[in-house]
């Protein structure tokens, strides 16, 4: 039995498995050809935060590969009123057959795992959103080939996203180019032991942004983080990313955002919209490449 915790979870030749599978399972869902290999499977997702593509693609997903689904909301279930997560993850695992948790701290996510006797996967926690980057190099792959030996701009806040795409920045051997503004930088202990082929940390996110084959941003406050929206509006001031800036990237650079995104924040409607832009490709493959993850997970290698 595997989990998908951290992006780290799976090696590198894992991922291009399931690279291939979701190439294979988009093309089939693109041309009308039923695959429904989980037939009689049950997903049970736990949403201690909100979601919209999580759920969708989720829910979608195991439904399309013939699958069923069920939602458990943190205030509909005796999680809201402080069941112990190793307990809920002692018998919901015995009532289904793969379990997706969108919640807040690693830790908790672990915990659940640790007590699971199905496959875990993480739809996001304050420390990582592997499922999002799966997605995002996929989109990579799906435009502009392997992603190895490519340079990636992180702009902004050094959040989920950018810890995750630390972690397949060193498993896929390309290189991490990071933005933030002072008092918002990646953690030194993140940072500590990776080879500036693999990271390289910037001041001034135009030149991050520079050479970089695709340039990637997030919203400047994450969720639970409210009370400091203010504050980060003003100290992500500079960190737009702009025409400006993806003109400092390379031509035929791609820009990504894991969406909800605010235009005129964090990226500016010009280049949010425009044509190097795959953002609504990049949440349409959410969909598929966690289809190919619950395929590997329940399943195995699949060939066919």
């Amino acid at each position: 039995m595997r989990h998908f915790l951290q992006f780290r979870d799976f090696s590198a030749a894992e991922f291009e498995h399931l690279f291939k599978r979701t190439r294979v399972i988009k093309e089939r869902f693109k041309n009308y050809i039923a695959y429904q290999p989980l037939s009689d499977r049950m997903l049970a997702m736990v949403f201690e935060k909100s979601s919209t593509r999580t759920r969708v693609s989720f829910e979608a997903g195991i439904f399309q590969l013939g699958g069923a689904s069920i939602v458990l909301n943190m205030g509909e279930t005796q999680l809201g009123r402080g069941e112990p997560i190793e307990d809920v993850a002692r018998v919901v695992s015995r009532m289904v057959d793969i379990v997706m948790i969108r919640t807040f701290e690693q830790s908790i996510i672990e915990r659940f795992a640790a007590h699971s006797r199905v496959p875990v996967i993480n739809g996001l926690t304050n420390e990582y959103h592997p499922c999002q980057v799966l997605a995002d190099i996929y989109t990579f792959v799906e435009h502009r080939g392997s992603i190895t030996g490519k340079t990636v701009a992180w702009i902004g806040d050094s959040n989920n996203m950018c810890n995750t795409w630390l972690q397949a920045a060193t498993l896929l051997d390309f290189k991490l180019n990071v933005s933030s503004p002072s008092g918002y930088e990646l953690e030194p202990a993140r940072a500590a032991g990776v080879s500036r082929s693999h990271l390289e940390l910037f001041g001034d996110p135009l030149a991050a942004a520079r050479g970089a084959d695709l340039v990637t941003t997030d919203v400047w406050t994450s969720m639970g983080w409210e009370e400091e929206a203010d504050a980060r509006k003003d100290a992500f001031a500079a960190f737009t990313v702009d025409a400006e800036m993806m003109a400092a990237a390379r031509e035929h650079a791609l820009f990504m955002h894991c969406l909800p995104a605010h235009r005129g924040e964090e990226v500016s409607a010009e280049v949010l919209d425009g044509p190097q832009s795959v953002v609504w490709e990049e949440a349409e493959n959410r969909l598929h490449a966690q289809k190919a993850l619950m395929e590997y997970l329940l399943l195995g290698r699949v060939e066919t």
